[in-house]
This record gives C-alpha cells, sequence and structure tokens, in this order.
C-alpha cells in the first residue's frame, strides 16, 4: 500500500503529477459536491465522501483531483493507495501514513486485541492535526484495503465528527469483500455522501481523446470510442493504442463485459499489445501480472530463472509498451485493469501454479506475511506444511487488529486442507474465538457446531468447546456455557493445564449463575493449588474467585478484603491486568465497595483502573468499566453522568465491535429515564436490552428486572410489577439482591407491596436483616435494613432511622426515597408539620439527582398538604439551550475555548475519553450545533473563557 503525506514524499509527488494530468471531464457535479464537502470541513464539521464505480471509471482520478483542491485549500492531506496483496496485511496503512509524516510513534499495546490502541492512536494523532489545519484523509482503491484500515474507516469518522476531517474514499462497486460492505453500511448510516460515477456520454469520451492527441479524434477512432462503454480510462487505452498503431484493435461490438467488468474488446487490445512485445517482456509482463500491480524486478528475474541483467531489454519494451510505469524502485502496472487483463490471459492452471511458486519464492526472500497469503490463497491450494505455518502466523498477526477478517482467512486456510488434518481444527478454532471478539457471535457458535461432529480427537473437542464457553460467558449466556464446560469435562485424557482452565471456567459460571456451594465444590484444591502457583495472574485469580463466593454469601467484609489484596497485588504485576471481566480485580473491587459504606471510593478506583486499561490497549474490558461506573454513579444519586457513563459503555462496545448484551448499561439508562419521567425512552432501552440478550439474562437479571418492574410501577402496572420482581429473584434465593447495589433494595420492597406481594417483601426484608448481622458496614446496611422494616410494617421511627443512617452514605436518591416514604407514612397520620418537612427535603435530594418524575410525585403531594412548591428544575437532555447543560459537560467548555482535544480534555479532567466523547455529543445536541467551532463561537459570545476551567 502506498501512502502520501503532507511532507511531499515520492509517492505524494506523484499523486500530484496525476492530479495536474489532462483536465479530468465530464465530473463537474462530482467536483463541485468534493468542494462543498472541503467548504463544510473548512467550516468546523467533520464530513464524509464516498466515490463509487466500476473499475476504471475515473474513481482515482476524482480523487487525485480532490487532494489537489484540498491541498490548495490548505489541507493537510493523509493518503493511502491499496493493492490487493494488502487484503491480508496485519498493519494499518493508515496508521504507517501518519506516524511516518509525524514521526511519532505511540507504543504498542501488549495485548491480543489491538482495536482500542489502533483507533485511539489514529483518533489522537488526526485531532491533533485538525487542531492545525483542517485535515483530508484520501483512500484509493478501498475495496482492498488491509482490514485494520477498514476497521478504523468504519468507526472513526462517526468518532470524529465534530472535527475538521474530511473522509474520502474510492472503492469499486463490485467488491464482494464481507468487511468492506460493513465499512459501506456504517458510512451510509452516518451520512456519507455518495457519488456514484457512470459511464461518460460519448461527447466526454472525445473530449478525452482530443486531450491525449491534441486534435480532435478521427472518425474511425470516434466509432471505435462507442465501443468502451462510457469507461475514460478504456477510452484513454483506446485512444493511445490508436495514436501508435493507427488502429484501435480487434472489435467486439459495443461494450461487451465479462463477468468481472472488463469489456472483452480490452482484453483483447491489451493481448494484441503484449503479442507484439518480444518475448522477454511479453514473459515479464505476465509473471509482473501474477505478482501484483507493484512488482519487484529482482523477485520477478528469479521466477523467470533469469537475472536482471539480461532482462533489460525486455523491462525497456514493457515500459515503451505504455503498461508498466517505474516512478519508483518496483515496476508497476499503469492502470490494475491493465494487470487484470494480462493476468486474466493466462490460463486457469498457469495462474494457479504460478502463485504458488509466487508465495514460495516470496516466502523465501521474507516477504510481507500478507503477500505470501495472498499468493497462497489465490493459487487454491493443496499447501504445504510452510504455506499452512505462514497463512497461520498471518491468521494470528491479523487477529489483534482485525479479529473478523482473521476468522474468514482462518476458514478460508481450512478448507485448502484434508478433511481431517488436525491442523484444520486449530484454524476453525481459533476462526470461531476471533469471530467471538466480534458482534457475530452467533456465527461463531454455528461455526462450533459445524465442527464439533467432525469426528474430533479429544483434545481437539475440549479445546474447542472451551472457546465456546468463554464466547458464551462473554455473551452473558452462563448456562450454555456450562453445557460446553460438563462435556468437556468429561472427555478423556485431557492434559492438566487444560483440564484446570476448564475447571475455573465452570466455577466463574457457577459464580455467574448464583451457585456459590457448587463454584466452591468444582474442582476440589484448585484454589489451594492457584495460590502456590508461580504466575502471579493465577494467584489474583483465585483472590477475585474467593471474594466473589464470600461476597454473595454475604459475607462483604471479607469479600472487601480479598478484593483489595487481589487489586493490589495486580497493581505490581501487570500480567494480572488481562484476566476477563469482571474479574478484573480493580472492577471487581468497585462492585463491592459500591454496596459499602465506602462507596465515595469507587470513583477513584474506576478512574484509575479505567485509564490503565485504556492505556494497555484492554479495548474489550471498557464497556465494562464505563457499566460499572455507570451503576456507582446511579448509587450515588448523578443520574446525568450515570447516563453518559452506559451510553459510553454502549458506543465503546459498538465502536469494538465487542458482542455483549450490555443489559447493565441499558438497565441504568431504563432505571434514570425512568426516575427522569421520561417512559417512553425507558421502555425503548428495555426493549434493546431483551431484543439483544436471547437466553443470556442470569448474569445482569437481577438488573433488568428491577427496571422492568420500575418502569411497570411508574405505568401503575403494580402487580404485573410486583410479578417481575418475584419472578426475577425468588429461584436464586437472596443473594441475588447483592447483584444490585444497596438503594434499589428497599424499591423491591415497596413495589411488592403496591402490587399485593407482601409475602416477597418480608423475603427481601428477612435477607436484609441476615446481611446486616453478617458486616461491618454498618451505616448503608443499617440504613437499608431500617427502611425495609419501615415499609414492610409502616413504621415511622424505623423511616426515620433509614433517614439518619442514609445522611451519611452519600446516597441522595436514596435518601430521597427514604424521605418521601416517611413523609408520606406521616401525612397519612396527620403528622403535617413532620410530613411536609421530609418531602421538602426529599423533593431537595430529587432535584440534585436529576429526578424530575419524583421531584413532580413529590410536589403533588406537598400540594395535597397545601405547600405551594416551585416548577421541577432538572436538566432534560432532549431540551436544546445551555441552561440545560449539565455541570459535568459545562466543565468540557472552556478546556474545548482553549484549543484542547478530546484526549487532552480526558487527561485534564481525569476521566475517559469515552466520556467525553459523549458528554461532547451531548453538547452539541443540546446546542444545535455540529463542530467545536460553534462552539468555541456560542461559548465566547456568552464569555466563557479558558480561565473557567479552574
Amino acid at each position: 500500500m502506498q501512502s502520501t503525506d503532507p511532507a511531499g514524499q515520492e509517492d505524494g509527488e506523484r499523486a500530484s503529477e496525476t492530479a495536474t494530468g489532462p483536465h479530468l471531464r465530464g465530473r463537474d457535479r462530482e467536483i463541485e459536491a468534493a468542494g462543498e464537502a472541503l467548504d463544510a470541513v473548512r467550516g468546523g464539521r467533520g464530513a464524509c465522501v464516498v466515490v463509487e464505480g466500476a473499475a476504471g471509471i475515473g474513481k482515482s482520478r476524482l480523487l487525485a483531483e480532490l487532494d489537489r483542491m484540498a491541498r490548495q485549500s490548505g489541507f493537510d492531506v493523509v493518503s493511502v493507495r491499496a493493492d490487493e496483496l494488502d487484503q491480508y496485511a496485519a498493519g494499518a496503512a493508515l496508521l504507517a501514513a501518519l506516524q511516518s509524516s509525524d514521526g511519532a510513534h505511540r507504543a504498542l499495546a501488549a495485548t491480543d486485541d489491538q482495536r482500542l490502541w489502533l483507533l485511539d492512536s489514529i483518533a489522537d494523532a488526526l485531532e491533533d492535526r485538525a487542531q492545525r489545519a483542517p485535515v483530508a484523509v484520501l483512500v484509493d482503491d478501498a475495496q482492498w484495503a488491509d482490514p485494520a484500515t477498514l476497521f478504523v474507516l468504519r468507526t472513526l469518522p462517526g468518532r470524529l465528527t465534530s472535527a475538521r476531517i474530511l473522509w474520502a474514499l474510492a472503492v469499486r462497486s463490485d467488491t464482494e469483500r464481507p468487511t468492506v460492505a460493513r465499512v459501506r453500511e456504517d458510512l451510509e448510516r452516518l451520512g456519507a455522501r455518495w457519488l456514484t460515477l457512470g459511464p461518460l456520454p460519448q461527447q466526454e469520451l472525445q473530449h478525452i481523446a482530443a486531450d491525449i492527441l491534441g486534435a480532435a479524434p478521427s472518425p474511425g477512432l470516434a466509432r471505435h470510442l462507442r465501443g468502451v462503454a462510457g469507461n475514460p480510462f478504456l477510452a484513454s487505452e483506446l485512444t493511445r493504442a490508436f495514436a501508435d498503431t493507427g488502429v484501435a484493435g480487434p472489435e467486439t461490438g459495443d461494450g461487451s463485459l465479462l463477468s468481472d467488468g472488463i469489456p472483452v474488446s480490452f482484453r483483447r487490445s491489451v493481448a494484441a499489445r503484449v503479442d507484439r512485445l518480444p518475448e522477454d517482456a511479453v514473459h515479464l509482463l505476465q509473471i509482473g501480472s501474477v505478482l501484483g500491480r507493484e512488482f519487484d524486478l529482482v523477485t520477478a528475474a528469479r521466477m523467470m530463472g533469469r537475472t536482471v541483467g539480461s532482462l533489460l531489454s525486455g523491462v525497456e519494451a514493457a515500459l515503451n509498451s505504455g503498461l508498466l510505469s517505474a516512478d519508483g524502485p518496483r515496476l508497476v502496472f499503469r492502470h490494475g485493469l491493465a494487470r487484470q487483463a494480462v493476468h486474466d490471459n493466462l490460463p486457469l492452471a498457469v495462474r494457479t501454479a504460478l502463485h504458488r511458486e509466487a508465495a514460495e519464492n516470496l516466502r523465501g526472500t521474507g516477504a510481507r506475511q500478507a503477500e505470501v497469503a495472498w499468493h497462497v490463497v489465490m493459487s487454491g491450494g493443496p499447501v504445504d506444511e510452510e504455506a499452512v505455518t505462514t497463512m497461520t502466523t498471518a491468521v494470528r498477526d491479523m487477529s489483534s487488529s482485525a479479529p473478523e477478517a482473521a476468522a474468514e482467512l482462518a476458514q478460508r486456510v481450512a478448507g485448502l486442507l484434508p478433511a481431517h488434518d488436525p491442523r484444520r481444527f486449530v484454524l476453525l478454532t481459533d476462526a470461531a474465538e476471533y469471530l467471538g471478539r466480534t458482534r457475530r457471535v452467533h456465527d461463531a457458535l454455528d461455526l462450533v457446531d459445524a465442527t464439533l461432529p467432525d469426528g474430533l480427537e479429544p483434545l481437539q473437542e475440549a479445546r474447542l468447546r472451551l472457546v465456546a464457553a468463554e464466547i458464551h460467558q462473554a455473551a452473558g449466556d452462563d448456562a450454555a456455557a456450562m453445557t460446553h464446560l460438563r462435556k468437556a469435562l468429561d472427555l478423556p485424557a485431557l492434559p492438566s493445564d487444560l483440564r484446570d482452565r476448564l475447571l475455573k471456567t465452570k466455577a466463574t459460571g457457577h459464580i455467574y449463575l448464583g451457585d456459590i456451594t457448587a463454584a466452591e465444590r468444582t474442582g476440589p484444591g484448585l484454589v489451594e493449588a492457584s495460590y502456590r502457583s508461580h504466575d502471579p495472574a493465577v494467584v489474583v485469580s483465585a483472590m477475585v474467585f474467593q471474594s466473589q463466593a464470600f461476597f454473595y454469601r454475604g459475607r462483604l467484609d471479607r469479600a472487601l478484603e480479598l478484593a483489595e489484596g487481589a487489586t493490589g497485588r495486580a497493581a505490581t504485576q501487570p500480567a494480572a491486568l488481562y484476566l476477563r471481566p469482571p474479574r478484573i480485580p480493580a472492577l471487581w473491587l468497585a462492585t463491592v465497595l459500591t454496596v459499602t459504606d465506602r462507596l465515595a471510593d469507587t470513583e477513584q478506583v474506576l478512574r484509575d483502573g479505567q485509564r490503565e486499561a485504556e492505556a494497555l490497549g484492554l479495548g474489550w474490558s471498557l464497556p465494562h468499566w464505563h457499566a460499572v461506573r455507570a451503576c456507582a454513579l446511579l448509587e450515588q444519586g448523578a443520574l446525568d453522568d450515570a447516563a453518559v457513563e452506559a451510553e459510553a459503555s454502549l458506543m465503546v462496545a459498538d465502536e469494538l465491535d465487542i458482542t455483549l448484551p450490555n443489559l447493565q448499561a441499558r438497565s441504568v439508562l431504563a432505571l434514570v429515564e425512568t426516575r427522569r419521567g421520561d417512559l417512553v425512552k425507558a421502555k425503548a432501552h428495555l426493549h434493546a436490552a431483551r431484543a439483544g440478550s436471547g437466553t443470556s439474562l442470569q448474569r445482569y437479571g437481577p438488573w433488568l428486572a428491577v427496571a422492568r418492574a420500575c418502569l411497570a410501577d411508574a405505568e401503575g402496572e403494580h402487580k404485573e410489577a410486583a410479578a417481575i420482581l418475584a419472578e426475577g429473584f425468588t429461584p436464586y434465593g437472596p443473594t441475588r439482591l447483592l447483584a444490585l447495589p444497596p438503594s434499589h433494595w428497599p424499591a423491591l420492597v415497596r413495589i411488592a407491596l403496591r402490587g399485593g406481594d407482601r409475602q416477597f417483601g418480608r423475603t427481601v426484608a428477612g435477607a436484609l436483616r441476615a446481611l446486616t448481622a453478617e458486616t461491618a458496614t454498618r451505616q448503608i446496611a443499617g440504613a437499608v435494613n431500617a427502611h425495609a422494616e419501615g415499609l414492610l410494617h409502616r413504621d415511622p421511627r424505623a423511616l426515620a432511622s433509614a433517614v439518619t443512617h442514609y445522611r451519611a452514605t452519600g446516597r441522595p436518591a436514596a435518601l430521597a426515597d427514604a424521605c418521601e416514604d416517611l413523609g408520606e407514612l406521616e401525612a397519612a397520620s396527620a403528622d403535617t408539620t413532620s410530613a411536609i418537612l421530609h418531602l421538602e427535603e426529599a423533593a431537595h435530594w430529587a432535584s440534585a439527582s436529576g429526578a424530575g418524575r419524583d421531584q413532580d410525585r413529590i410536589r403533588r403531594r406537598l400540594r395535597r398538604l397545601g405547600v405551594r412548591t416551585a416548577p421541577a428544575s432538572t436538566h432534560r437532555p432532549d431540551l436544546q439551550g445551555w441552561g440545560n447543560l449539565t455541570e459535568s459537560e459545562r466543565k468540557l467548555i472552556p478546556l474545548v475555548v482553549e484549543g484542547l482535544t478530546n484526549r487532552a480534555i480526558a487527561d485534564q479532567l481525569y476521566v475517559s475519553v469515552h466520556t467525553v466523547n459523549t458528554h461532547m455529543k451531548h453538547i452539541f445536541t443540546k446546542l444545535g450545533i455540529n463542530s467545536r467551532v460553534e462552539l468555541t463561537r456560542l461559548a465566547i459570545e456568552r464569555g466563557v473563557s479558558t480561565e473557567d476551567t479552574d
């Protein structure tokens, strides 16, 4: 892949020469649209243009014109041009182009999943450039781009929509690569400007011929031009051939096409031009067409059994024919269609044999794995041991940045191997694992199901079932994971390390399913053996497992002690940070802290842990960090910020193509919207959660149950709400409560009583009494226990005790609920003075939390007691205007005025860049703007300055 950077390197110079060639004919409308996109970016808004059309229709020429226009307008231009060999490349050419011009290299993340590192590296570099000048990112022949670059093109135009960046892609309309189709779908959804290049009118083709000849074409040439189907490249080639020989080549009628889109007349014309060349030039072109559009003369000579010196006359003849050029260190076909025509004129048997020979030659010279892989695929098999090794390496190299493409290549290579070749099963197992990292979980599991009946050896089957179990667990379907684990453990003669891994995964599954006894009985001695391990990750994993077991048994003090110990050990042993969520020590510690009197400590733990995860490139963990932070903020009564973190969880999972039902984030959003009063949005979030979860409700089922129950209760469906809770909690026992933060526990009692299920209310209250006896975290345990008892027995003294305890816990939403419950009970007993005081306090805390619906309800209660109150004052995310910005959103604006990028803002505020991205999206929506430039202007008009950051 070639790249162009702003420093005017060699490729950039060639691009400029192309741009200043003959006038671009017949594309005035497209040039005008490109100019409008450039104007939009200069005005401060991002834009995206996709140039699409058949081969030779003028896409590259239009992109070159856009390059010229951008440079003249002061744009910083970064461009890459792909070729067929890049399809299996492991790196991202776009990142390489940025680094080559910046001279800056961000340290590679030491993880098997590079997607976050890749996106953040490119986003940071482009944002930094866009602060200095508008940027144009041009990708030519995107249908052949490396998978990592395609992943970036799918993702970053949406993330960086407010930055001064123009994204322009040229892509063939007939491409069949699934990853390219995904890019097209995502950019279309984003609102990209589509420029579809069709055939040029006959008059424009004659203008092109006149440009080349310097005079009007003869009637004979004009007649031949009707046969190129309006294709400007073919018209140019025909004109040059006519100028050289006085004939245009064999006629076959008007634009007769092959299935690959190349006119028969053009193939025959190229064949005729090749046939007139000396034998050495013919063989050079044929071998070169196999090696690719660009090829190394030394490699071609080696395949021909010749020395480079003996080919000089053949090289000169090929260059003089106009089919090749030699502007750089490699020979290049002047157009991909010319290469394709020479290549396709070779008999199929000859082509495949030459590709196999090319793979062997390139492998021996240490060529790129991508080049060798492409030739192996083009050879169509069979493949030898060295070829399989090369392909397997290419698959694994690609998997870190483009797991979906790696899975497709792995399956393709597996298809070249005999049915019972052990290497085939390794490749298919890897393919399932890689697909499991993406949204294509169902495809991954279908691949497992299709492979299992193939007569696997026990070791092969156990490894494949372990992959399937881990995919199911990552997607939240713990019951399905356990089925695979049980079947794997029943297989004979498994190595001890594999059996231990299966047992650990099974024990974790029991934890997720709430069966703590079964978890502790899985693999007797496994925990003790883990503590004796020399691997720090194994020791930390055992500590987290024990902490989880104590936690769900209600022994919170011991759970907290182990979680802190595991987190402390992980801080000094980086290998322990690569455990999967929610077994990451700091992530689990935050979950435990949320249930204790140390709620305030969760903020620092989550910030430190999340930023370290980002720095290490642990992208698969980020949705969990954001979701747990959303839960902690919801518990703190910060509804606006909780919603932002939940949205960030969904956004980063979508960006990184991670498949997660994300029930926790969706449930938080539903709970927030219910308390705000937007029941339609709450219902939409719950619908999305249930639609994406399938059978995977075990782990986050309590979250979904309480969100559904709160919504039903808000809609007046009290019996339905109580039934939802009984169904979601009763089968699992009292420990199921601990899956939720404490402020939700009294709500279970309230909803159950309101729905007439007093027995469930008693069950919850009994569980809370037992929990209080087991823990030393007295404030919150005492508060929720007193709150539940007060609701169950209509006891004002218990509710008053709950209010007193809540005031010391930093949970304003829970305090508002308790004050309202107490005020309602006091009002019913004619103690109106005390009722008014407690209801007014409830209204204050509901307002502080942003709970608009709660405020309205409390105001109605106060009016019934004869108290006039001001209208509810909360931030509404669906309303526009400066006054509707939240406090967190306002903090960002002076930093934008200062000129900081989103990454720099995140560093200064010590939050995740994804949190900043979500805040910025909300700010733009509320202010009705699209860019940082507009935000800066509005802020200055309102007197906001950089001094406001203090």
